[in-house]
């Protein structure tokens, strides 16, 4: 018997969507969950055509499974379709089951088919949590490199584990499901640049924040990520914390015209934040590698404000890493580091939310 992707068949992880007996996943901690009984049921994940070339080998998708809470199954997407078989048992036994994109939505996509399991045995969503919290950041929000701890090691999706990750950790403390909108590199007015006279106009957020995000491969039976409207409505965050301006930053430098481009471009793109999200209190967090431009995000919130009198956001200056300690690759953030922004961010949102 095959269970189909239904409002009521499970519990939606961040921005899924359903087509042609399959289940998109592009973004960041995407997936589903669900309560299980039964012996065991067949999972049938599918690869994007970033899975069929060979030469993409370390990019290709990162999905995790859990039973009760425990990693199964972490494997990389290496074929068009990968069928497991998981919570497994001799006898008729209750699991809940949790599928996640541990890798982000540029390099790799991927699927999951109706799950197939036998007569009598069941499926149904788990439990809604307490809070609700979107997420929108970069490739700190994706935790990104944080399996390398070699600074000299380049970008693999093979590395990057959203779970190890500050936003990830804040969720799950917090008690609150979640939706993530990220992408490495990405920025609000650019993306990252290794010549700061070159600015990366096209790796912007805000340009694929109403989408189902950017990517470079194709799923079977979908269009570009880009290319498909997100439906606002199918989750409606209590929160929505914005970690936006790194990438940027490699832009900005120490330029005044380039710093204030950066916060009147994201005060504009607060608006669009709030037009989605009517009833979320908004938080704009910066710092964890490096906060030259947290004066011009605080700058943004009092310009917005002030325009639109919406008092319901507020600012969060996250630590910065310490170089003593070391990096992941590309000297990105260590999980310690990601654990440290984290505690600020959880006792934030605990007196800003009163949760």
């Amino acid at each position: 018997m095959k269970i189909e992707w239904k409002n009521d068949s499970v519990k939606y992880i961040g921005r899924t969507m359903a087509a042609k007996d399959c289940l998109l996943l592009s973004l960041s901690g995407s997936g589903i969950e669900f309560e299980y009984e039964g012996k065991g049921l067949t999972l049938t994940l599918l690869g994007g055509s970033a899975a069929q070339i060979p030469a993409n080998e370390g990019n290709y998708a990162r999905m995790a499974v859990y039973v009760d809470g425990v990693r199964t199954i972490d494997q990389q997407l290496k074929a068009p379709e990968t069928r497991l078989r998981i919570a497994e048992s001799e006898t008729m036994k209750e699991s809940v089951i949790t599928v996640l994109k541990l890798s982000e939505c540029a390099m790799s996509l991927a699927g999951i088919a109706p799950l197939e399991i036998a007569e009598g045995e069941t499926v149904r969503p788990s439990s809604a949590k307490a809070h609700r919290i979107e997420f929108i950041g970069d490739s700190i929000t994706c935790g990104y490199g944080i399996d390398d701890e070699d600074p000299l090691h380049p970008f693999k999706t093979a590395t990057e584990d959203v779970t190890r990750a500050y936003a990830y950790k804040t969720a799950k403390a917090l008690n609150a499901d979640y939706s993530m909108f990220s992408t490495s590199g990405y920025g609000i007015i650019s993306g990252y640049t290794g010549d700061p006279a070159i600015k990366m106009s096209h790796q912007l957020i805000p340009d694929f924040y109403e989408s189902m995000g950017f990517s470079f491969d194709l799923l079977p039976g979908f269009s570009a990520p880009m290319e498909l409207s997100w439906d606002f409505d199918r989750f409606a965050p209590d929160a929505v914390v914005i970690n936006l301006g790194t990438n940027d930053d490699s832009y900005c430098q120490n330029f005044e015209d380039r710093q204030m481009e950066y916060a009147t471009a994201y005060a504009a793109f607060l608006k669009v934040v709030r037009k989605h999200n009517p009833h979320a209190m908004i938080i704009c967090v910066l710092g964890l590698m490096g906060d030259r431009l947290y004066p011009y995000v605080c700058k943004a919130v009092a310009a917005y404000s002030a325009e639109t009198n919406d008092a319901r956001i507020h600012t969060v200056h996250l630590p910065e890493q310490d170089a003593s300690k070391g990096y992941v690759s590309d000297y990105h953030p260590l999980e310690s580091a990601h654990e440290k922004a984290a505690n600020i961010l959880i006792h934030a949102i605990q007196e800003i939310m009163g949760w």
